[in-house]
């Protein structure tokens, strides 16, 4: 072999190995970063938190320019959201389209570094609980912001995709094998996946094994993990012994039974919450975390999908502001508390530190909560329409049975409750008036693992707090009279 042949087939190796080089850096797991919370960190803060903890790869639920303004050069890669309610304009007006791309992709992406990758059209737009809402309104949405990507010049660099909720395919037993998508919806599915298949883009999957768990009180507790079930399932020699695997090929039989068994699978959410449910706490949490994100980071695939897997975990952080509709567990799925704090130990790879690292420069109330007055009487006719009103309008999602705070006895949930209301109005006096039942104090009233927490400093709560301490004003003097 030539002197020139060989010095070019060097340069050819070395370029591969420099290719696979870059490639290993950007594969780390990513997660998702929600902001319906009624103090959110300032995205400065967050952003510092992903660099910290070497997370490369951020799913965002829509196109917030404060956020995407923070993540400028930091070549974090993002998923940029469209939420639902934006679907109908979406997909009936391509000039609408086009300008959402021209202002929340083209703006950022060529003046802004922003390393956006993808754009998620809607969120689990067919969940049955939608009752068919936007199933006319999803793929023309997702053609109409194609197209307008397409006329910026985006077209091969950033990709459309919608995220779905699992319950999209179902399998007619227990074996991925006889997965195909839900049979109300298998034709828009269809016309769905020929479309991302067309344009090179992605399937999203959300996947929730602890969903299965709480649905199920008969669903085997070490089904939802990857340590390994003893009763696995064997599907023509593929064995299966955690159900995130056979949720996910499941997806991937329904791909190919229809003629689409190459399209790339992006694992858009999956986690585990920590408050809420007697089965949503800190150690199943960690387990699970752990078990996924070290499968993931070893390449192990699933049995149909051998190989790394795209994914991002759900969520960065709590959001105290989210819809309970689903379960109390919905404010609780994050990595880390509402003011940035690690929950549990987590190794999120070899970019990573061995342990999360949490939120710096986080500035908190002053140390003063809200509780029942000890002279309180229990009996008295305020008590419950008291309590009634804290809790829809701050968060008592950890009070209930197996939760955080579920041992308190009947004060002490009513002083939770009245401080939760308190913090989430910045503690304001007004917000702890409950008439001849609070009173403010500066000795802490947290019992064991029950926190009563202090809330850190941000505006976003005054105004939704200034319009909640006016109505609350005008409950109270209703009762009174």
């Amino acid at each position: 072999m030539g002197c020139g042949r060989l010095k070019r087939l060097l340069v050819m190796v070395v370029l591969l190995f420099i290719e696979l080089l870059v490639c290993s850096v950007v594969s780390g797991i990513g997660v998702n970063w929600g902001t319906q919370a009624t103090h959110p960190l300032p995205p400065s803060t967050v952003v510092k938190m992903l660099k910290d903890n070497g997370i490369q790869k951020v799913k965002l639920f829509d196109a917030d320019p404060n956020i995407l303004e923070a993540l400028k050069k930091t070549q974090i890669q993002v998923m940029v959201g469209i939420p639902n309610d934006m679907l109908y304009t979406l997909a009936t007006s391509v000039s609408a389209a086009e300008k959402w791309v021209s202002k929340n992709i083209s703006a950022h992406v060529s003046s802004g570094g922003v390393d956006i990758r993808y754009v998620a059209v809607g969120n689990e737009p067919f969940l049955s609980t939608y009752n068919g809402t936007f199933e006319s309104t999803t793929l023309p949405a997702l053609q109409n912001i194609q197209s307008a990507l397409v006329k910026a010049g985006l077209g091969n660099k950033v990709k459309v995709t919608t995220p779905l909720n699992a319950d999209v395919y179902q399998s007619s037993s227990e074996k991925p094998s006889d997965g195909d998508f839900r049979t109300d919806i298998h034709d828009l599915m269809i016309k769905i996946v020929s479309f991302l298949s067309q344009n090179n883009a992605p399937f999203t999957v959300n996947i929730y094994p602890f969903i299965s768990l709480y649905t199920d009180p008969n669903f085997p507790m070490d089904y939802a993990f990857f340590n390994g079930f003893s009763s696995a399932i064997n599907d023509n020699g593929k064995i299966y012994d955690n159900v995130f695997d056979a949720n996910h090929d499941t997806l991937v039989w329904a791909l190919q039974k229809n003629g689409f068994g190459n399209l790339p699978i992006i694992v858009g959410e999956i986690g585990w919450p920590t408050d809420g449910d007697r089965n949503a706490n800190l150690q199943y949490a960690q387990r699970f975390n752990q078990g996924f994100t070290s499968r993931y980071l070893g390449g192990k695939g699933t049995p149909m999908r051998p190989g790394p897997i795209d994914a991002y975990l759900f969520s960065l952080i709590d959001e105290d502001n989210k819809s309970i509709q689903p379960g109390n567990f919905e404010r609780h799925w994050g990595l880390f508390y509402y003011d940035g704090k690690p929950k549990y130990q987590l190794s999120l790879g070899p970019t990573s530190p061995n342990s999360l690292v949490g939120a710096s420069g986080v500035e908190y109330l002053p140390k003063k909560w809200c509780i029942l007055k000890p002279s309180a009487n229990l009996n008295s006719d305020q008590v419950a329409p008291s309590v009634s009103y804290a809790c829809q309008n701050a968060d008592c999602t950890s009070l209930g049975y197996g939760t955080s705070c579920g041992n308190l006895d009947v004060r002490g949930n009513i002083s939770y409750a009245f401080n939760s209301y308190f913090q989430v109005n910045d503690q304001m006096d007004s917000a702890c008036k409950f008439p001849g039942l609070s009173v403010i104090t500066d000795q802490n009233p947290s019992v064991g693992d029950c926190k009563f927490e202090i809330m850190i400093q941000t505006d976003s709560a005054v105004r939704i707090g200034s319009t909640r301490i006016l109505l609350f004003v005008f409950l109270f003097l209703g009762i009174v009279v």
